[in-house]
């Protein structure tokens, strides 16, 4: 207990060495509005963390101290073996914005086996955070699980379709980072999931018609081509 106080102390500490009132004016220009943050850059958090790493408990802590940095090195340091269903769920209903969203399902919730599972019930979700959730779990998987099966990414193609008449934004971006990704991934993908945005396409909705046309222009352009049946 008394190291995790030191280690708590001496990361908060650094933090506020580190203080930019001018990248935190920066960071609201982009929809990164946590409710307290010292503005310290992701690549100097990532410096942080290498020295914490896998330690379940200072993550908590981290978290619980609630600020956008320390809730970034939460997820970086803590340990993807110890993740649990519950604290998943927990740390997800606190998804109030983007960034804190897509570091954590980057960092943590995608090297737990729970993130297909959560990929697909989040998808429902009606909390926005949430919901971004899912899709960005589906296009991280798409990128970082090279030995997942076509069959595991294809239950995402129906979920895919259904949401992307969501016009919220964070929602939005997301279902069509989880199309372009997973449609990136190889050649059989990538025909699937243009059929999938050209029938996105012709719903009757702003966001889906977005989603699709977005897509589709880089699913269908000569370097993903290329690259693919290379």
């Amino acid at each position: 207990m008394a190291q995790l106080k030191t280690n708590l102390s001496n990361i908060v500490s650094r933090l506020k060495s580190l203080l930019d009132p001018e990248a935190i004016g920066f960071m609201v220009k982009y929809g990164i509005t946590p409710d307290r943050a010292y503005g310290v850059k992701i690549p100097e958090l990532r410096r942080i963390a290498k020295s914490y790493r896998n330690d379940h408990e200072l993550a908590m802590a981290l978290w619980n101290h609630n600020t956008r940095e320390t809730r970034i090195l939460a997820t970086m340091v803590d340990d993807p073996k110890q993740l649990t269903e519950k604290q998943m769920e927990s740390w997800a209903m606190e998804f109030d914005y983007w960034e804190i969203c897509d570091q954590c399902c980057m960092n943590l919730f995608e090297k737990n086996s729970l993130a297909w599972q959560k990929a697909i019930e989040w998808s429902t979700n009606p909390d926005e955070g949430k919901k971004r959730a899912a899709f960005v779990l589906m296009a991280r998987l798409a990128v970082s699980d090279k030995k997942a099966t076509d069959e595991k990414f294809e239950p995402f193609f129906p979920l895919i379709v259904r949401e992307s008449t969501d016009e919220r934004n964070l929602v939005k971006k997301a279902v069509n980072w989880a199309l372009r990704q997973i449609g990136k991934r190889n050649i059989a993908l990538n025909r699937q999931a243009i059929q999938v945005a050209e029938k996105i396409v012709t719903l009757d909705s702003k966001s889906a018609r977005w989603i699709a046309t977005d897509a589709l222009r880089e699913l269908k352009s000569e370097a993903v081509q290329k690259r693919l049946k290379s």
